[in-house]
């Protein structure tokens, strides 16, 4: 039988046990609350040239003192792009992105943290994180970036043909793309052997001019001037009929998508597992 030493003994252990269980769980929840925000991105493709935008969000802080924006690339030393403050703080920027990029300085207390880049280079394809960091917590999430070239196509009837045409110009593509044409009426039908395709290099020597001729056409009937690459697709629609002409151009951004992460921290269950052993040791 247990002398009455021991049973206080043991009581005081468990009361120490149950103490320390509940201090881990204050700290659990504490470091759980300051290490967990999630952050969005989303898969995008810079035109060449132009201006691009690297999305990203997070949940919105008021303090905005407290908010930390940092873009980093994969194999880039430097940052791309750090705000700190309430300001930017390019001290430590990567020179490739010098004078090339900023945040939407008004929109970050609502939890917009995405980057303006300008003047996209074909070398800026790659792998982004956007980290953040909020007086709530941090986290951060990977960005595929690619880049290329794509613009939309005009259709028009090409009089210079000795037979009745079409002519498909679309000014910037890289990498080359496809070219299809489609017809309402012949739904389905290959019009490979009717049709002629080129691609002009452009004076920078990396985008391309696509031009692509339809031959044999028929007034009032739709046909469709198709251009793709694994970019983006763009389409260029045309309608002639006896008394005028109809056009319309779509252009699509392909594979882009999002990508959440949520920074959540372990420490409960790693604080709290050996405690739990051990009361069931015991």
């Amino acid at each position: 039988m247990a002398s009455l030493g021991q049973i206080i003994f043991w009581s005081i252990i468990s009361i120490i046990i149950i103490l320390a269980g509940a201090i881990a769980l204050i700290i659990g929840f504490g470091i759980s609350g300051r290490h967990s925000i999630t952050v969005t991105t989303l898969t995008s493709a810079g035109n060449i040239g132009e201006d691009g935008i690297l999305s990203c969000t997070f949940e919105p802080d008021i303090r905005l003192s407290d908010i930390v924006i940092q873009w980093l690339k994969e194999g880039v030393t430097g940052v791309v792009h750090e705000f700190k403050d309430g300001k930017d703080d390019l001290s430590e920027q990567d020179e490739v992105f010098r004078g090339r990029t900023a945040v939407f300085t008004d929109q970050v207390i609502v939890g917009n943290a995405s980057l303006r880049l300008r003047n996209v280079q074909l070398a800026d394809a790659g792998t982004y994180k956007c980290y953040i960091i909020t007086s709530k917590g941090k986290g951060n999430a990977n960005l595929e970036y690619k880049t290329g070239a794509f613009s939309i196509p005009e259709v028009n009837v090409d009089y210079n043909a000795s037979s009745e045409s079409l002519r498909c110009e679309a000014p910037r593509w890289f990498p080359q793309p496809t070219v299809v044409w489609a017809s309402q009426v012949d739904q389905g039908a290959n019009f490979s052997k009717v049709s002629n395709t080129s691609f002009e290099l452009n004076s920078e020597n990396v985008t391309m001019k696509v031009v692509s001729v339809l031959y044999n056409v028929t007034i009032n009937n739709t046909y469709s001037c198709m251009i793709e690459n694994d970019i983006a697709k763009a389409t260029g629609d045309i309608k002639v009929t006896d008394s005028e002409i109809k056009r319309r151009s779509h252009l699509q951004l392909l594979n882009s998508k999002a990508s959440l992460c949520v920074s959540s921290s372990f420490a409960i269950s790693m604080i709290l597992l050996p405690l739990s052993c051990y009361l069931m040791l015991t």
